[in-house]
């Protein structure tokens, strides 16, 4: 089983090396890790933007446009809208965000036309090393839905599977993360994490072990869990933590993120390919990690192993 990002990575260069489509591309940050993705050998290219300004950014950087495919287009919602179609057309695997606000980006990749719907319902998931555990840590949803009903949750844990299980977790762990560990008929979120834990008892969400409600101490700890007499074959051993709404999953992964050592990336999952949604804040290695695991997610959308 993948336990860090060194390990992904490393999975991501064995297999078949994946292309990916950058909108507006005249993005410093964004190119150093498209160059670097390429050298590894783990992504190929399509630079969709300004051609002129991709050749001033990429001569800053020192960076060799020979053998990227350039597609010229000024416009940045033009230029987006292009790069979501490379992918939704299959001449890309997955898509990048460059220099484009995320509104436009987004409207983008749900265009009716070309974009990357599924019928299914879009979510963020964040993966992360964490100093002290044993293996990584899949977080959803901190930044796309806000107050996910049931319904949504079925949908945002399915979505999250697929990421665990193209790193390699052939059956993920998913603690439904409440403020308590047992179910409160006042605290909607323990209710419903009870009802995903019996769905999975009984097959309905297939993939992996849904057991909650679990806080979040003994959903991570074993000795957390043993002390509160909590059982069960997620408690202290979580992969995949699904918060209850958008304010604690973005507090966790903000949290984890400026008072941690830890390693990151994160996608947006649920859209016909993998979509590397990163912020002008994060690291170079964190948007490196993210389109690793684009890589890995891609592939296992394809169908192969």
């Amino acid at each position: 089983m993948v336990k860090n990002f060194q390990e992904v990575l490393e999975k991501a260069k064995s297999q078949e090396t994946k292309k990916i489509a950058v909108a507006v591309a005249q993005d410093k940050p964004v190119l150093e890790a498209i160059r670097d993705a390429k050298e590894q050998g783990i992504a190929e290219a399509i630079l969709v933007g300004d051609k002129e300004k991709i050749g001033i950014v990429a001569s800053e950087i020192g960076m060799d446009l020979t053998g990227f495919e350039i597609v010229h287009e000024e416009n940045p919602v033009k230029a987006a809208l292009k790069a979501v179609e490379l992918v939704s057309t299959g001449k890309a695997d997955m898509l990048m965000k460059g220099l484009i606000d995320t509104a436009n980006f987004l409207r983008a990749v749900l265009n009716k036309e070309v974009g990357l719907r599924t019928g299914k319902l879009m979510s963020h998931v964040a993966v992360f090393e964490i100093p002290k555990l044993d293996r990584l840590i899949f977080l959803t949803d901190a930044a796309f839905n806000m107050y996910p009903e049931l319904k949504d949750k079925i949908d945002i844990v399915k979505n999250s599977v697929t990421v665990a299980q193209a790193v390699g977790i052939e059956i993920p762990k998913v603690a439904p993360v409440c403020a308590v560990e047992v179910v409160n008929p006042s605290m909607q979120a323990t209710i419903d994490a009870s009802i995903l834990s019996k769905m999975s008892d009984r097959g309905q969400i297939k993939g992996c072990l849904i057991d909650g409600p679990l806080a979040l101490d003994n959903a991570l700890s074993i000795e957390a869990a043993a002390h509160k007499g909590v059982n069960g074959s997620v408690a202290g051993r979580a992969d995949i933590l699904l918060m209850p709404n958008i304010e604690a999953g973005n507090i966790m992964y903000k949290t984890l993120t400026y008072t941690t050592e830890c390693r990151s990336g994160a996608l947006l999952v649920g859209t016909s390919a993998p979509v590397v949604l990163t912020s002008r804040n994060d690291s170079h290695e964190t948007k490196m990690n993210a389109i690793a695991l684009a890589a890995l997610v891609a592939n296992k959308l394809k169908g192969n192993k």
